[in-house]
């Protein structure tokens, strides 16, 4: 077997580095609450919502399908609330943050520091907002935590959301590396369909929101990162790119 020529992590967000969709939930129902709508989403509704991804293009998925009332507001009113409901949805995410409500899920730390220790690359491949990934890492790690990421693209940088590929192909090009260099580490189908069509082999640790998708097309699926270390990923990353060129 050829020696693996691994030379980058590249991390989701939401569900990968922290179990963090309770924590949105309670947000956007918060934020509906706050601007008076009257919706209340339940877990098994969230669950279902998650299949779209970004929270601006879950809340507008939602209002279409199933509620009645939007025909009865225009596309400027329809997009300024939508905005609105965000808006607030993010203050009180970051403020459950801060509060202690969402910590990293098991190894994600461990591996991050084996990682930098032997010369990886970090980055960042997500569809939330900056201001969701900074209050996680800060709390996580601290005021300096960009400072361990080569790249970091988000909802920003990325406007096409998952499963389209656009974010991991712009931290491909940042990284200046090849696909086949790197792994992704990811915790829904979404995120994978997105991982793969760039290229990248990907790790799955499913959070209780994504227990159901479909992880066929998965390089592992485990169940944290806290039995999984960097050798681990050297051997499996070198049996997929050994597989690779033995096809014909």
């Amino acid at each position: 077997m050829s020696a693996s020529t691994l030379q980058a992590l590249i991390f989701d967000v939401d569900g990968t580095l922290a179990d963090t969709e309770s924590a949105h939930l309670a947000a956007f129902n918060r934020a509906f609450a706050e601007m008076g709508m009257g919706w209340v989403w339940d877990e098994a509704l969230y669950t279902e919502l998650l299949d779209i991804s970004g929270g601006k293009e879950r809340i507008l998925h939602y209002w279409k399908t199933t509620r009645a009332d939007m025909r009865e507001v225009g596309a400027m009113a329809l997009n300024d609330t939508v905005n609105q409901l965000h808006a607030l949805k993010t203050a009180a995410y970051e403020a459950a943050v801060n509060d202690g409500a969402v910590s990293l899920r098991p190894g994600v730390l461990k591996l991050m520091d084996e990682a930098l220790a032997q010369g990886l690359q970090l980055a960042i491949a997500t569809t939330t907002s900056p201001v969701n990934i900074a209050a996680l890492m800060r709390r996580a790690i601290g005021a300096d935590w960009r400072l361990n990421f080569t790249a970091i693209g988000d909802a920003s940088t990325a406007p096409v959301k998952k499963p389209h590929p656009q974010v991991y192909l712009q931290m491909l090009a940042a990284i200046q590396l090849s696909p086949t260099d790197c792994i992704a580490l990811e915790d829904s189908s979404n995120g994978l369909r997105a991982a793969t069509a760039a290229g990248l082999a990907t790790i799955i640790t499913p959070t209780t929101y994504t227990a159901h998708h479909d992880f066929g097309a998965a390089l592992r699926v485990v169940p944290d990162l806290s039995q999984v270390n960097l050798a681990q990923l050297r051997n499996w990353h070198a049996e997929k790119q050994t597989s690779m060129k033995a096809k014909p």
